[in-house]
C-alpha cells in the first residue's frame, strides 16, 4: 500500500466523508468557546473534572472526528445521571421538590445557569449523535477507565465537602467521591471503603446498565471499529 505524501495529519484524523453538518460542528465548538472560560473564570479549572463537563470534551472531540467510540463513552457515563438532574429541573420548575440538585438552576447569576442548562440537552445532543453514528461497545470501557482516573484525582486531590464562604463556587466533594452530601463527608464507612464502594457501584450500577440498554437499542447502527477510525489509517 502507498502512502499518499500530499494528504496532511488533518485530513487522515478527520472522516472522509462527514455525517455531522458543519454547522453543527461550529456551533458546538462555539458553545465551548464561550463555556469553558467563564466556567473557568467562576468555579475554577477544577470545575471540568465533574462527570458533566468531562462529557462536554468527550463530545466535542466526537463531533469533530465523528466517532462513535468518543460519543458512545459519555452517553454511557452521563445519561441516567442527567436524566435524574433532567427531573429534578422539572419538577423544580413546577414548584415541586425531587432532590434539590438543580435548585441552583433559579437562582442567579443567570447567564450562569443558561450555560449550565447543558445538563439538560446533553444527553439527547449524545444519544442522536450515537443514533447518527453508531453505537461502539468500547465506549462502556473507555468511560470506565476515565472515570476511574477522574475519580482517583478528586478523591487524593480535591477538596471534600467543607465549603468556604470566600469561594461559595469553589467545587467541592466532585463527583461525590466523600459521600452524597456537599455539607459533611458520609460517615457510614471508612472514607478509603466508601471510596473503592463508589469505584466499583458507578460501572456496574450505571455505566453497565446504561451499555447494555444502548447496545440493544442501536444494535443495527453499532460500529466495531468505529468507520471514523477506520477511514483515518
Amino acid at each position: 500500500m502507498t502512502k499518499d505524501v500530499g494528504t496532511s495529519w488533518v485530513d487522515r484524523l478527520l472522516p472522509a466523508q462527514p455525517r455531522l453538518p458543519w454547522w453543527l460542528k461550529l456551533a458546538y465548538t462555539g458553545f465551548m468557546a464561550v463555556l469553558v472560560p467563564i466556567y473557568w473564570r467562576n468555579y475554577g479549572v477544577t470545575n471540568f473534572l465533574y462527570f458533566c463537563d468531562v462529557a462536554l470534551f468527550f463530545t466535542l472531540a466526537a463531533v469533530w472526528l465523528e466517532s462513535p467510540m468518543l460519543a458512545s463513552a459519555p452517553l454511557v457515563g452521563i445519561f441516567l445521571p442527567q436524566m435524574l438532574w433532567v427531573a429534578d429541573f422539572i419538577t423544580e420548575l413546577a414548584g415541586g421538590r425531587l432532590m434539590g440538585m438543580t435548585s441552583y438552576m433559579f437562582r442567579p447569576p443567570y447567564f450562569l445557569r443558561a450555560l449550565s442548562f447543558f445538563h439538560c440537552w446533553l444527553p439527547f445532543f449524545l444519544l442522536w449523535l450515537v443514533w447518527r453514528m453508531g453505537y461502539d461497545r468500547r465506549g462502556f470501557a473507555l468511560w470506565t477507565v476515565c472515570a476511574w482516573v477522574v475519580m482517583g484525582i478528586c478523591y487524593l486531590a480535591m477538596p471534600g465537602p467543607t465549603p468556604t464562604p470566600e469561594w461559595p463556587d469553589q467545587p467541592i466533594n466532585i463527583n461525590y467521591v466523600y459521600g452524597l452530601s456537599d455539607a459533611e463527608p458520609q460517615d457510614w464507612f471508612h472514607p478509603d471503603l466508601y471510596f473503592g464502594l463508589l469505584m466499583a457501584t458507578l460501572p456496574l450500577g450505571i455505566f453497565l446498565p446504561s451499555h447494555v440498554l444502548f447496545a440493544w437499542l442501536f444494535a443495527r447502527r453499532r460500529t466495531e471499529p468505529s468507520a471514523a477510525w477506520a477511514s483515518s489509517t
